[in-house]
Formats: C-alpha cells, sequence, structure tokens
C-alpha cells in the first residue's frame, strides 16, 4: 500500500494532478492484496480529492465542492430509505472518506478494516485498508456532475440537506441524509439517468456552485430547492 502510494504521488506532481479517480477494485486486490482506500482518503483529506470506481466525473464533483468550501469531500452511494420518513435517507460507501468528514470520538470513530463487500470475490487477505467510520452530523451540499453523451454536454445537480445523528448499525463508511422533498430529487435523478455516486461536503455553498457552473463554465445544473 505504501509503495502505491509513493507511486500515486510522484504521478500527482509530474502530471500537475489535483484529483484523481481510481479503479479500486479487483485488479488492485489481485495483483497487489490490498485496497488502495486508505491512500485515497489520505488524498481526499488534503484536498487532492480522488474518487471510487473510475468515476471521473465524480472526482471533478469532488473537486469543484473542496475548492468552494475550501474542506475536504467524500463520495458516496444514495443506498437506501431510512424507515418511513420520505426526506430521510442513507449513504454509504466501502469506504475511502477523508478523515475530516468522520466522527472524531466514541462509536463510529474511524479505523481500518477488512473490506466487506470485495472480501467475498479476493478474501479477506486481499482486502484490507478500508475506512470504516459514521459521517459527523453536519449540514451539507450535495453535488453530482454527469455527461449527457447523446446531447455532447456535461450536466450536474446540486443541493443542500443535513447529515443527521440518526442510529445506523452497517459497514464502510456510512450516514443518514435528511433533504427537504427527497422524494423529488430521487425522481429527477432516477428519470435523468444519474449515476447512484454523489459528491458531499459539509458546507452550504449550493447557489454559489450552481452559479458558477451554470453561468461561467456552461453547465445545465439543476438546484434542488
Amino acid at each position: 500500500m505504501a509503495k502505491f502510494g509513493a507511486a500515486v504521488d510522484r504521478w500527482m506532481k509530474e502530471t500537475a494532478l489535483q484529483a484523481t479517480a481510481i479503479q479500486c477494485w479487483t485488479a488492485m486486490e489481485e495483483f497487489f492484496g490490498v485496497v488502495p482506500c486508505t491512500l485515497m482518503s489520505m488524498l481526499s483529506n488534503l484536498g487532492l480529492s480522488s474518487a471510487c470506481e473510475v468515476d471521473v466525473t465524480g472526482a471533478v464533483a469532488m473537486h469543484a465542492l473542496a475548492q468552494g468550501s475550501g474542506r475536504p469531500s467524500a463520495l458516496v452511494d444514495w443506498n437506501n430509505n431510512y424507515g418511513d420518513d420520505p426526506d430521510k435517507g442513507v449513504v454509504f460507501h466501502c469506504s475511502n472518506l477523508p478523515k475530516d468528514i468522520f466522527v472524531t470520538q466514541g462509536k463510529g470513530k474511524p479505523a481500518l478494516d477488512f473490506q466487506a463487500i470485495i472480501a467475498g470475490t479476493v478474501g479477506q487477505a486481499n482486502a484490507y485498508g478500508t475506512v470504516v467510520g459514521r459521517v459527523k452530523a453536519s449540514p451539507f451540499t450535495y453535488l453530482r456532475i454527469s455527461t449527457d453523451d447523446g446531447a455532447g454536454k456535461v450536466r450536474a445537480y446540486t443541493g443542500e440537506g443535513e447529515l443527521t445523528k440518526d442510529p445506523l448499525r452497517t459497514f464502510g463508511g456510512f450516514g443518514v441524509v435528511r433533504i427537504p422533498d427527497f422524494q423529488r430529487l430521487l425522481r429527477y435523478i432516477c428519470e435523468n439517468g444519474f449515476e447512484h455516486h454523489v459528491a458531499i461536503n459539509p458546507a452550504r455553498i449550493a447557489r454559489g456552485l450552481q452559479e458558477a457552473l451554470s453561468k461561467y463554465v456552461g453547465w445545465d445544473v439543476y438546484l434542488h430547492a
């Protein structure tokens, strides 16, 4: 893992990169016997956003959020409903979330562990290095950037909500979100073919992001409000 980290550091400096999107499975585990999650977490925590599963536009979204807030971003899955509350849901990743986004004390504080999902494919001995913990409660902004290949353009959606303290027992990096009119947002995501990944950042900057990306970059950006 340290060797891979040294190679990535050198490569990023030589090519002047500010963000990465890494193929985190399964070649890494089969050839090197580790998951790269910890190294990606460290990069994101330094403001050098690193996205899972070669999600290049996810890395761009993480970078945009980090530049707008001055704080590290994470990439998560829109995962499950939370109970019967239509405005709450679960966010999750395996995970490579940056340290600063986790709770810092007590239950849920980040720790290294085996990647529970991929261990079933490559074996537990080849799946060490994931960061497990709970995302701390705070306001947050979410952003998804994607490509519309048929129309030849870039599009995005953004909005704000809160990461809550609602109880949750699972693995990986996880949290519960509350977003006003969440079902309308989910409907928009599905009907417009957006991926299940979304970048999050513990700051309220959605309106500024929407203006910057639409007015100055020229992308189609939906603001959920």
